[in-house]
């Protein structure tokens, strides 16, 4: 995936919207490479019902883009992935204390 800086990222959608976007994770995954997001500034503790984005980086006419997973089947396993991925982080951040 491409380099997106210091874990934030901005993003525009078909309307011309900005969006900027807090990079949690990335994943390679069967090929392909997802990044979970939450909008930028967004607090876990205000809002512990927080919803996670998952998007796919595509190729379309030479550029990568991120989109919307749109098969529930795939968005299922990588979601999945992304949980195992980062429980797995959090269970190393642990050990180290």
């Amino acid at each position: 995936m491409n380099d997106y800086g210091a874990d934030f990222i901005t993003i525009v959608d078909e309307d011309g919207v900005e969006y900027e976007l807090e990079v949690l994770a990335t994943l390679d995954y069967q090929g392909a490479q997802y990044v979970a997001v939450i909008p930028a500034g967004s607090d876990e503790d205000e809002s512990p019902d927080l919803e996670v984005n998952i998007l796919k980086n595509v190729e379309e006419n030479g550029e990568f883009i991120l989109e919307a997973i749109q098969d529930e089947a795939e968005l299922e396993a990588v979601s999945q992935q992304m949980m195992d991925m980062l429980y797995d982080e959090a269970e190393g951040e642990d050990d180290e204390d």
